[in-house]
């Protein structure tokens, strides 16, 4: 059967002949469909605007005086070092503020101004001298290949803001219309993206981008509908009218105001206080599926109805503490990190992740050696191979918050591949008290012996976007290959059924707290899988839940069954959001 779902080359459809009330106003012409990859389920409708281009250089001329260009050079990086390093301050998302940590060292680095100088120093003047060094800088993250590669949309960033601070132009960014509009551009540098306003930015909308991009990830944290990988949102007009599905991965462009306004009206009794009802998660006949949280620190427990409804944290990433830092946390420091996050939540689970360091997330205190395929090198706790202290007093960091706590802690690793490697973390992990120990399956190798991993730990968490990642060789920041990505591809919710089969055989929880949680449709194939907990930012939750009460265990199997046996993604979302309509 062929792929009936949404495309990522940016297909271009004419809506089928049908209700006039479709119709842009005036001009009798059909709205037309683009289509890209949902990454953030909901729709949203309003005016398209789209993001201000980075800035043109202008020709050369004749070479300045080198001290005056140098200085220029000099001034502009630091600028942008600062800019970035106060917007990561100001903002409460830890996730956001990891992302404009890690570009304002990038620009700060002392190599990329001694480029720039060299450069001057060549001739060129300070903007071509900033273009070349950023440039050249940018090859070497290529050539490195994996998650480094990744960083050089976070560099052309940079360079953005720092040519157009030489050039006294305005930085590139989000544009402010004065009014609520969908925002669309090629794709969103995570500076911008971290300052996205939900009051203002109705939905996201770019050309480029994958299911786990920083686009993605943050548009899901903040509940706004996204699209990525979108090729023909480059021809939607500045101030047309468009309805933007999250989930189908469809844009209409050219809609009237009165179809716009059912999209809001409709959207806002989904949003509207007890819409997605209360208490633990539940299906329809009453089966229980947990419903928990993506947190970064104590601030994701403090706003927001999120918490409250939430039946505990399904992912602590602890590593948002390390981010950004020379040197590591101290171990009173930890303490008291882990302390607030599960002081907040009494009586309930909090799962702790222990630090889940390398390939994109480097962190120079660790002094580990270069590596050819980051992806594929030691990164989550093969870094406990080289810094076993680091792991040691982190874990000590947990037993400690935990005794003092009246939250029931639970430990995991990221990146286990074998039941060795689990044996090894339950011990260090048990030595210190903490009872209840499991690990993540993000490689395939986890979920085919997954039962092996369960006879030497108490849970499994399933991390969806890496186990896609490495289950089809396909890395996750390449918008090119945002199909191959999706989370509803069947082989990937196969290799999550193994999982499910494993902890039902020995009596243990297996949960999802991959970003695959936060889709309502899939949540139902998911807990039909066999899945007990499901892991998602607080925006997600009411959705969710109210998708998982409207339909019976027996349902939630069928969606299961029909979305295993789809030959691909496009397919099986097709057939179970039939199934629900």
């Amino acid at each position: 059967m062929p792929e009936t779902g949404p495309a990522t080359g940016g297909e271009r459809t004419r809506e089928p002949e049908a209700p006039d009330a479709g119709r842009a106003s005036g001009s009798g012409a059909l709205p037309e469909t683009v289509r890209g990859l949902g990454v953030s389920p909901g729709r949203a409708a309003g005016p398209a605007h789209r993001m201000a281009g980075p800035p043109v250089l202008p020709p050369p001329g004749p070479p300045g005086d080198p001290a005056r260009e140098t200085a220029l050079v000099a001034r502009a990086l630091s600028e942008v070092a600062g800019h970035l390093e106060r917007r990561a301050a100001e903002t409460a998302r830890p996730d956001a503020r990891a992302i404009l940590e890690a570009q304002s060292l990038m620009a700060g680095d002392p190599a990329l101004l001694e480029s720039a100088k060299e450069a001057v120093r060549s001739g060129l003047p300070a903007a071509h001298a900033l273009d070349a060094a950023c440039g050249h800088h940018r090859d070497a993250l290529l050539a490195a290949g994996g998650y480094i590669a990744d960083r050089a949309g976070d560099l052309d960033d940079v360079r953005n803001r720092a040519v157009a601070a030489v050039l006294g132009l305005p930085v590139p960014g989000v544009p402010e219309p004065g009014h609520p509009f969908v925002l669309v551009a090629g794709d969103l540098a995570p500076a911008d993206t971290a300052g996205l306003d939900p009051a203002t930015v109705l939905a996201l909308v770019t050309e480029k981008g994958g299911p786990t991009s920083h686009t993605a990830i943050l548009a899901r944290a903040l509940g706004l509908p996204a699209v990525v990988a979108c090729r023909g949102a480059g021809d939607i007009a500045d101030g047309a009218l468009v309805v933007v599905d999250g989930e189908s991965g469809e844009v209409e462009v050219g809609v009237t105001e009165e179809a716009a306004e059912e999209v809001r009206r409709r959207a806002a009794a989904r949003h509207a206080p007890g819409a997605g009802g209360s208490g633990p998660g539940r299906t329809a006949d009453g089966h229980p599926v947990a419903l928990l949280l993506n947190i970064g620190s104590a601030r994701d427990l403090r706003a927001g109805a999120g918490p409250a409804e939430a039946e505990g944290v399904g992912l602590f990433r602890t590593e948002f503490l390390f981010l950004g830092r020379r040197d590591a946390p101290s171990f009173e420091e930890q303490v008291a990190a882990y302390t607030a996050v599960l002081a907040a939540m009494p009586g309930r689970r909090v799962v702790l992740r222990t630090l889940d360091a390398g390939s994109d997330k480097p962190l120079p205190f660790l002094r580990l050696p270069a590596e050819a395929n980051p992806a594929l090198g030691v990164r989550g706790v093969r870094t406990g191979r080289l810094r076993p202290d680091v792991l040691d007093t982190q874990l000590d960091a947990i037993a400690a918050a935990a005794g003092e706590s009246g939250a029931e802690a639970w430990v995991m690793a990221p990146m286990v591949g074998t039941a060795r490697e689990a044996a090894a973390f339950a011990r260090r992990a048990r030595d210190r008290g903490l009872r209840r120990v499991g690990v993540m399956v993000e490689v395939p190798a986890a979920a085919l012996h997954a039962r092996r991993l369960l006879a030497e730990v108490d849970f499994l968490s399933i991390g969806t976007n890496d186990l896609g990642q490495y289950a089809f060789a396909a890395d996750r920041q390449h918008g090119e290959l945002a199909d191959l990505l999706d989370p509803w591809q069947p082989a990937l919710l196969h290799l999550i059924a193994m999982c499910a089969r494993a902890g039902q055989e020995a009596g243990k929880p297996v949960g999802v707290c991959g970003e695959a949680a936060a889709d309502p449709l899939l949540a139902t194939v998911l807990a039909g899988l066999g899945i007990g907990g499901l892991s998602m930012a607080a925006a997600s939750l009411p959705g969710v839940r109210a998708e998982l009460a409207r339909r019976t265990l027996a349902e939630c199997q069928e969606n299961a069954r029909l979305a295993l046996a789809a030959e691909g993604p496009g397919e099986a979302r097709a057939i179970v959001a039939a199934r629900a309509r």
